[in-house]
């Protein structure tokens, strides 16, 4: 078939000489000049000589015409039964067919090198054998079936996580609690399973044969001879090699300097993957950088700041290698904001939500942080093409309900992804990145930068007073200065304004009342004014309740913000988008509404409002439509919709428990809306003071004060537990190890394990102690005694005896290593947090003439010094020092006192005092030599007669029990005893270290492993994990549910949802994603929607108390609380097919909460039709199909504007 070719008019003198030549078939056209001068060009050609080859037109084409576009063919009549089938024969033989078994290993040639003559065959195993998705974790392995390559499959293994450690072979050689021992001789089955007869093993005529485990069979590998004994034995023997130095300290983090620009970067970058439209600042060129190097980084700065550019140029950098990137958000408003903004960029840009997969085949896919998530679990074939994974709002992982999620995700990406972290300013960003990096053995490049692109200043707006209405009073200019003045000015403001108000109303003494409506509306109208004025709109107020957004939106209606011509444009843009509605949909009161605000440049936005609605807010607020924004926080989460002014109408929010002031992080987040870069020159903050100014330190706290660390929100749960035990080479336990909450304690893991060696050798190079010595046993005596003794002197201290008897003037034994049964008088009893401090005089040794401390006794206590009955005694002219002890310094207390005067001794114990002339210490010492010095001991007192705690008298007789064992040890007879107990002292002190550093790099040292272990029990009981860590039918169930695991699968499993319809079926689930609302079910449901319910509640309980068993926290009432039935009403009529107008919602529950549970139930629909084709049973997948249809309609499920 040729194609056709166009004839063109005659020549006009005007008309170059010049023809097309047509390259191929492909539709590419070249340009050909002919000699001038010609009456005609030269004729037009092809590379082609005969045209065009012939080709066959689609079969799908030529189908659509025959059977679809042209219905001659159909009967005039009973065309229902037009539809044709051709019935397949069965063949139940097909299904025993098996993939042949692959080879383990290969022939390759052996040829001559010179000649290349075939010479023979050698054989050789080959590596990677028998890999699949079912049995390997390994990159290598063949890609799974195709239509599991985008979500993988919950029977797919995982890919191996980058930083961990594959199992070596020593670990291998552990015996561990799940190896079993086989006898080859008795434990062998004679007769396989199912059949009558078997092989009969005859015993081996060597000897007998003997357990035989997988560490023995390992330990083989160290006895094979490789020949070369002889060799070696015949050299001589080496010299002892030095010990290598230490290695340095690990560094996975470098903070790189973004103040100063990059010298020659267009020589280190010459062509770069991406130009921006604008001139990037250092801080973004820094990034390219990096980025051209392979390097991860992780980006914090503040809010529109640029920290978008590094993602674009990571995306383009992965299109140029013809890779893939993915990029995660934490909420899908901010993926289908990205999705359309880099789709306009890029084009190759797909979309993966919960309910939306669109162009899933592109190199950058964008999807939250859950489905990246989900995709690493099931071991999605998507892994093996990323080259960088972005990570927007990396701060987020600060989330108590999702910050695991982010968590996760770092733990369990591969070794060839790269990663790309963009967070807000975080003041422990480079600790953040060093966990990164130790994680995933990569070194990361912290960037950040504390400019802002628009400098903001904020103010202070009292009211609508005559002097104020026009007046904002500066707090904060644009440098960070805080300027007291205008906050002082504006407290004074404040009060002439309540003053004049309640003269006004005859208040005798005017209070900063809480305003009313009308003031409030009075002052926002103000406010708007006076924005109007100075040209500082689009403004964007934060109002921390959704009701309180609703009210200001309607107080300012009368103001009208919009001309004439932007009216027309806002109406058509409005209708264009509700125009996909159904009839009754766009009647709804709240779109009514919305559409009435935003002609006059009026909107709200906030988690009660459609989905819908909010999309159409945010375009219209992004092409300057919408001068006024009511919105609550979630509106600074991401989506990047800059005003000129923000204005908070108060600093303090609700956080779910209780009321609070903003936190510094939040605040920055918020006011960094403020300022359009490249449009103003200054961003503007206002704090409406409705009532009274706050206070300064608060203000401070809150504008100046530091932003929130990040800190790890990690915490089991079921699913995770269930997806790293289907794979049986990662344990649960590697992953705790590498949770951002015990990078504190492991962070210098490779530390500990160089301590560990070496205290390995000092213990080795100890001197053994005589086997026959009890001194041993004596030393743990002597240190339990010190113990209870130290716990009854404690608690001693802090009851109401002690406050009686340790008081000034009390006479005690002072037992700490410096002094050693020691007297001493207590002059000062001191308060503290952790205890009353006693500041003592102690009787010891006379300093040295040179000065310094007298030498430390040796610590070889005898029986005598263990009982108090013999005290320390100068060898010498007596000392004395002052110190400062707690309770547990003191081995007893006598029963005498000293007369002496605290404030004196004191006094004459100052460094300046005169030391010839201090009579009250004299007396003081004598009185304590002559105690200690004494025929017996002084009588002490019996700290059990005064404490009847059950903790203080097991401690009193187990303190008798061990003062009356001491007179049995013969190693205080010995003549070397003290050398005996030092060295003992000190290789007990070396196993003690040792032991606590084994524990520390132990997973018994793991601060989640007791709640593993009873998470782990409760699954055990579930039948969900069998014994030896195998997950059952119902444990893979659960691990592909996302919210109440236990109870879906509980009520899968137990055909709770068999007797339901499918409108009864969703209406039980809308329990367990409903917000909170009543505890008990409506009054008009269904029969057997009752006694599911019944069954429901009756499941959770029996879960709760079966947790409640294992350990876990978690109680029936606990669970209660989590089930809600206020939306039940609501979701069965809209399943039934009631238009959502005339569903009659709860008081208080709007529009956007409706839709938001529905959707939740969308997808928990989807999630319990796999597990029921898991499962085997077809129909209660039809009927979550069924139930799916039912919901997923009209306004509910509208599709995003951003994807259209």
């Amino acid at each position: 078939m040729e194609m056709e070719r166009i004839e063109l008019p005659p020549p006009s003198p005007r008309v170059l000489p010049l023809a097309l030549l047509e390259l191929g078939c492909a539709g590419t056209f070249e340009l050909l000049v002919g000699p001038p001068g010609g009456a005609r060009g030269p004729p037009h050609r092809a590379t082609l000589p005969l045209g065009v080859p012939p080709f066959a037109p689609s079969l799908v084409s030529e189908l659509e015409q025959q059977l679809l576009g042209s219905p001659e063919w159909l009967p005039p009549h009973q065309h229902e039964r037009a539809q044709r089938s051709w019935l397949r024969a069965p063949e139940p033989r097909n299904l025993f067919a098996l993939d042949p078994t692959p080879a383990l290993g290969g022939l390759r040639a052996q040829r001559d090198p010179k000649s290349g003559s075939l010479k023979g065959f050698t054989e050789e195993l080959l590596p990677n054998v028998g890999l699949s998705a079912k049995n390997s974790l390994s990159l290598r392995r063949p890609p799974g079936p195709p239509q599991e390559n985008l979500w993988g499959s919950s029977t797919t293994f995982p890919f191996w996580p980058a930083g961990l450690d594959e199992p070596s072979l020593e670990q291998l050689r552990v015996h561990g609690d799940e190896e079993e021992d086989i006898d080859f001789d008795t434990d062998l089955l004679v007769t396989p399973p199912g059949l009558k007869r078997g092989v009969e093993y005859k015993a081996s005529v060597g000897g007998r044969g003997g357990p035989l485990s997988l560490s023995s069979l390992l330990q083989t590998l160290d006895t094979f001879d490789l020949g070369g004994a002889e060799d070696e034995a015949a050299e001589p023997p080496q010299p002892a090699l030095e010990p290598p130095p230490a290695p340095p300290e690990e560094q996975w983090a470098v903070a790189i300097d973004t103040s100063g620009p990059v010298e020659d970067f267009e020589r280190l970058v010459p062509d770069p993957a991406f130009k921006w439209p604008f001139k990037p600042d250092p801080f973004q060129l820094w990034a390219v950088l990096c980025l051209e190097r392979g390097q991860s980084l992780l980006a914090a700065a503040h809010t529109s700041a640029g920290k978008t550019a590094i993602a674009e140029y990571a995306i383009a950098l992965a299109q140029r290698h013809m890779a893939r990137s993915i990029y995660t958000s934490p909420i899908k408003a901010l993926s289908n904001q990205k999705f359309r903004d880099f789709r306009s960029t890029f084009g190759s840009v797909g979309l993966l939500t919960g309910d939306v997969q669109l162009h899933p085949e592109a190199s950058c896919l964008v999807m939250t942080t859950e489905i990246l998530r989900s995709m690493l679990y099931n071991g999605s074939d998507v892994i093996r093409d990323l080259e960088w994974v972005i990570f927007d709002e990396v701060h987020y992982i600060n989330d108590a309900e999702r910050g695991v999620v982010w968590e996760e995700v770092l733990i369990m990406l591969p070794e060839h992804v790269k990663l790309v972290l963009l967070s807000a300013t975080i003041p422990n960003a480079l600790e953040f990145a060093q966990w990164v990096g130790r994680t995933k053995r990569r070194c990361l490049r912290v960037l950040s930068t504390q400019r802002r692109p628009v400098p903001l200043q904020h103010f202070l707006y009292t009211g609508n007073g005559p002097r104020t209405r026009n007046q904002l009073f500066l707090l904060l200019d644009a440098h960070g200065a805080l300027s007291t003045q205008g906050y002082y000015a504006a407290v004074e403001a404040k009060k002439q304004q309540s003053s004049k108000s309640g003269q006004n109303f005859g208040a005798k003494h005017p209070t900063m009342a809480p305003t009313t409506p009308g003031q409030e509306r009075g002052m926002w109208l103000a406010l708007l004014g006076l924005l109007q004025e100075r040209e500082q709109l689009p403004v964007v107020a934060f109002t921390f309740s959704r009701s309180r957004c609703d009210d200001h939106a309607a107080a300012i209606g009368p103001m009208d913000l919009l001309s004439p011509t932007e009216k027309v444009r806002s109406r058509l843009f409005f209708q264009r988008c509700i125009g996909r509605l159904r009839g009754p949909d766009r009647r709804l009161p709240q779109v009514v509404a919305m559409g009435e605000l935003l002609q006059r440049g009026v909107g709200v936005h906030h988690g009660g409002v459609l989905p819908l609605l909010k999309e159409v807010v945010e375009m219209l607020f992004s092409q300057g439509l919408v001068k006024v924004l009511f919105a609550t926080e979630t509106f600074a989460m991401g989506l990047n919709m800059p005003a000129r002014t923000v204005v908070f109408d108060s600093i303090r929010k609700h956080d779910g428990s209780n009321f609070r002031d903003l936190l510094p992080g939040e605040y920055i987040q918020m006011s960094g809306r403020a300022g359009r870069r490249g449009l103003d020159p200054m961003g503007t903050v206002i704090i409406l003071c409705r009532g009274s100014v706050p206070d300064l330190p608060d203000l401070h706290r809150m504008m100046l004060g530091r932003p929130t660390r990040l800190q790890s929100q990690f915490r089991l749960t079921y699913p995770m537990i269930l997806n790293l035990l289907r794979a049986q080479e990662l344990r649960v336990q590697d992953l705790l190890r590498r949770s951002y909450a015990e990078f504190p304690l492991r962070r210098e893991q490779e530390a500990q394990a160089r301590r560990v060696t070496e205290l390995q050798g000092a213990l080795s190079a100890q001197p053994r102690l005589d086997p026959g010595s009890d001194v041993g046993l004596y030393h743990e005596v002597v240190g339990e005694l010190r113990r209870n003794r130290k716990e009854l002197m404690r608690r001693l201290a802090d009851s109401v005896s002690g406050l009686r008897v340790l008081v000034p003037g009390r006479v005690v034994v002072v037992s700490t290593p410096r002094h050693r049964n020691a007297l001493g008088v207590i002059l000062q009893v001191t308060p503290a947090p952790s205890g009353r401090t006693f500041t003592t005089l102690v009787l010891s040794e006379k300093p040295p003439e040179g000065g310094g401390e007298p030498p430390a006794p040796p610590d070889a206590p005898h029986p005598e010094e263990l009982l108090l009955t013999r005290l320390f005694l100068p060898d010498g002219p007596c000392g004395h020092a002052l110190e400062q002890l707690q309770a547990e310094d003191f081995g007893g207390v006598t029963t005498k006192s000293l007369r002496v005067t605290p404030e004196t001794l004191l006094q004459e114990l100052r460094p300046r005092h005169h030391h010839r002339d201090r009579p009250a210490l004299g007396a003081a010492l004598q009185e304590l030599l002559r105690l200690a010095g004494g025929g017996a001991a002084p009588a002490l007192l019996d700290p059990a007669g005064s404490l009847r705690d059950p903790q203080s008298l097991a401690a009193a007789a187990r303190l008798r029990e061990l003062s009356s064992r001491l007179g049995a040890f013969s190693c205080v007879h010995r003549p070397r005893f003290r050398e005996e107990y030092e060295q003992f002292g000190a290789r007990r002190a070396l196993q003690q270290q040792l032991e606590q550093l084994q524990f520390q790099l132990s997973d018994q040292s793991l601060l989640l492993l007791p709640e593993y272990h009873q998470r782990l029990a409760v699954l055990r009981a579930l039948g969900y994990v069998s014994e030896g860590g195998a997950v059952a039918l119902g444990g893979r169930v659960a691990a592909g549910l996302s919210t109440h695991e236990l109870l879906v699968t509980e009520l899968l499993l137990g055909n709770v949802l068999a007797a339901l319809s499918p409108e009864e079926s969703v209406t039980l689930l809308a329990c367990l994603v409903g917000p909170g609302g009543p505890r008990q079910p409506p009054p008009r449901i269904t029969a057997p929607l009752e006694q599911a319910v019944q069954q429901l509640v009756a499941v959770a309980q029996r879960l709760a108390r079966l947790q409640q068993d294992c350990g876990l926290s978690t109680s029936p009432e606990d669970v209660e609380q989590q089930l809600s039935f206020g939306l039940m009403e609501v979701v069965y009529e809209w399943a039934r097919g009631v238009p959502f107008a005339d569903i009659p919602r709860p008081a208080g529950v709007q529009e956007g909460t409706v839709v938001r549970c529905i959707q939740r139930l969308e997808e928990m629909c989807r999630e319990l039709r796999q597990a029921a084709r898991m499962v085997g049973e077809p129909a209660l997948a039809a009927k979550m199909e069924a139930a799916s249809t039912m919901i997923k309609r009209d306004i509910v499920f509208a599709a995003s504007l951003y994807t259209q």
